[in-house]
């Protein structure tokens, strides 16, 4: 069962990287995931995670606060706004465009309502 946890964590984390320069993609609950699988699977991975310069910070920041880093927030916020005018340009239909639009403003108003990390 190790092998397993320890396994879907490296495919957060891989998820999580590929997030970093994909927009459509979000990197902090990849982050978040990974942490959880490796807790239950390996204690040097998890540290490793928790001691990252990069992924460390936004997962210690949750975990400790449920803060997200006001960077994070922007980043956010840039890519749902790109994922929903992708949306438009490429003419989804208009009750897709409302369910989206309904779910993205649902996600905003969480991101934006956690406390800065």
């Amino acid at each position: 069962m190790h092998y397993l946890w320890a396994g879907l964590g490296l495919v957060c984390v891989a998820l999580a990287v590929v997030g970093i320069v994909l927009p459509l993609l979000p990197t902090v609950p990849f982050l978040l995931l990974a942490a959880f699988f490796f807790a239950r699977s390996s204690s040097r991975l998890h540290n490793w995670l928790l001691t990252h310069p990069t992924f460390g910070t936004l997962i210690m920041d949750w975990q400790s606060s449920g803060a997200i880093n006001p960077r994070a927030k922007r980043a956010a916020t840039l890519s749902i706004a790109a994922v929903f005018i992708l949306s438009l340009v490429l003419g989804a239909p208009p009750l897709v465009l409302v369910i989206q639009a309904v779910v993205l403003a649902g996600v905003l108003i969480f991101v934006w309502t956690r406390p800065n990390g």
